[in-house]
């Protein structure tokens, strides 16, 4: 659905629920990660997409005047309920702990919108790597905003929902999914420096390509601890390096100290430090529509994933394998696994007019495959979040 049919969907959907019209209503994007994969908490760059899918809240200010957000959402069972009047905290159930933290925020800036009645929808797909949950965040954010005519920084907003992401739902997230829920603008990916949180949009309006997401239908349920030990890993590196971090190290750095790293921990480092360069010119590519010299960014950074960093798996490397052999004549100018890996989504770069046969021919082959359906959807850069009553 497009923002204008989810406005009128979630409009009716309130007046149903709470028996009037609600008077604000807010959207904000789940995204994709174009490139720049395990770059963000060593100091780099990435580079992600806001996508034609939203969570989307209405709400109106309670009748009977109490200090308390009752929060309702169309794909859970039970209300979430914040007492504006308390020290707001993480409580159940678990869904309402995202806008807890973005209430709490708010509260700790002595700014309190009054009791409201609201409604959640999302057609983000949830569990899939698209960000469901800083849409929720970066949405409730834009809601308050709405009810108080008290607009903050877009980066401010993204910071704040990040910091309730960490406080309220324990996720020690980077920065790069609030900063493009927030900060996206239509017809533009954003290429945010993860060092200086500084961002820039990177006009991406040529109607001849789309990108396409694969949902792979699989998360490896692992022993854990395998993020924790790769960011272990980086930091290793770098500090035998003599390094801040990979930000500060090009590949002849890192060739010139090879001998101070074991094979695993060079490997990691050389992933991420080509990742970087590779999203940097990625942004290039993407400026001079020069959709080869993308796609071919995208497919090394897959293979360094998959090699270096081994945080691929076999249905994501299926996807990629499929990408190939389809090729630039069949439509593809790249694809890679995008998102933490061991499962979750692909991301390609196709030719617009190409993208029923290409969905058709990825669908068909990874079920024959795998005997899995992947969910393939595709998607323009989108707006970020926005204030559609208020």
């Amino acid at each position: 659905m497009t923002l204008k049919e989810l406005s009128a969907y979630i409009a009716v959907e309130f007046q149903k629920t709470y028996g009037r019209a609600p008077r604000f209503i807010a959207a904000a994007p789940g995204r994709v990660n174009v490139i720049g994969e395990h770059t963000d908490y060593n100091d780099g760059f990435v580079l992600p997409m806001a996508i034609e899918f939203y969570t989307i809240m209405a709400a109106d200010k309670r009748l009977d005047g109490a200090g308390v957000v009752t929060l309702r959402s169309t794909s859970q069972p039970d209300a979430a309920t914040i007492d504006l009047s308390q020290t707001i905290n993480p409580a159940t159930p678990k869904w309402g702990n995202y806008p807890r933290g973005v209430f709490a925020g708010f509260q700790a800036r002595g700014v309190n919108p009054g009791g409201l009645d609201v409604l959640v929808h999302s057609t983000v797909p949830l569990g899939s790597g698209l960000s469901s949950s800083a849409a929720l965040e970066v949405c409730t954010a834009t809601l308050i905003e709405a009810v108080t005519g008290k607009a903050i920084d877009p980066v401010e907003k993204a910071l704040l929902a990040q910091k309730a992401e960490h406080d309220f739902a324990n996720v020690p997230c980077g920065i790069m999914d609030q900063f493009i829920s927030a900060l996206g603008r239509e017809g533009h990916l954003l290429l945010l420096d993860c060092r200086t949180r500084q961002t820039e949009l990177v006009p991406m309006s040529d109607p001849s390509v789309a990108l396409l997401i694969i949902n792979t239908n699989v998360k490896h349920e692992l022993s854990g601890g395998e993020y924790a030990e790769r960011r272990a890993q980086c930091e290793e590196a770098a500090r035998n390096l003599g390094v801040k971090s990979f930000r500060d190290c090009t590949p002849e750095k890192l060739e010139q100290g090879r001998g101070k790293l074991s094979e695993v921990v060079y490997r990691r480092a050389r992933h991420v430090i080509g990742e970087i360069e590779r999203t940097v010119h990625a942004a290039e590519g993407i400026r001079a529509s020069s959709w080869p010299s993308v796609g071919n960014l995208m497919y090394a950074s897959h293979s360094s994933l998959r090699d270096d960093y081994e945080v691929s798996c076999k249905e994501l490397d299926i996807v990629v394998e499929i990408a190939e052999d389809i090729g630039r004549t069949g439509g593809v100018y790249g694809c890679r696994m995008t998102g933490g890996g061991f499962g979750g989504c692909c991301v390609a770069l196709v030719k617009a007019d190409a993208v029923a046969s290409i969905t058709q021919k990825i669908a068909s082959e990874y079920k024959a495959k795998t005997g899995i359906e992947a969910a393939i959807f595709s998607s323009r850069p989108a707006a970020g979040a926005t204030i559609i009553k208020g």
